[in-house]
């Protein structure tokens, strides 16, 4: 399966911040959207970083209560991993295994295009074992 046929079924909507938005700001839009990182976005529509609820809590630990105040680019992850849309699942689950990732942005043409999650790929693992397990009950069944 490819990247593409699971936005097709999750949706390609993906929450963003800019690299001025405080870290204040960035827990509400992650506490809003339900998300657990949002992809940083430039001025110019390119990937500044993805900063998630784990980059806050390292942060936060380090710096103490202040950093809510700081932008986003402080604590932003800023070598951000991607994938595209004709990448397949298995080589984006090897991809976040490896790099110890949750969340991959999916860039089409150099644009943001979506978002997959470590969620989505467990999600597209769990329904392809449960069709496997169909089939192999029909198989059984006639004989």
């Amino acid at each position: 399966m490819r990247i593409a046929d699971l936005l097709r079924k999750k949706g390609s909507a993906v929450a963003t911040v800019t690299p001025e938005t405080t870290v204040t700001a960035l827990l509400a839009g992650l506490a809003e959207n339900n998300v657990g990182a949002m992809v940083v976005v430039a001025p110019d529509g390119s990937i500044a970083g993805i900063v998630s609820e784990r980059d806050v809590v390292r942060r936060l630990n380090e710096h103490g209560p202040g950093l809510l105040d700081g932008p986003v680019s402080e604590i932003m992850t800023k070598l951000v991993a991607s994938c595209t849309p004709d990448d397949s699942v298995d080589q984006l689950s090897v991809l976040m295994t490896q790099r110890r990732i949750r969340h991959v942005p999916v860039l089409a043409d150099g644009r943001l295009a979506g978002i997959i999650s470590i969620g989505d790929v467990v999600k597209n693992r769990m329904e392809q074992l449960e069709q496997s397990q169909e089939q192999l009950e029909a198989y059984i069944s006639q004989g």
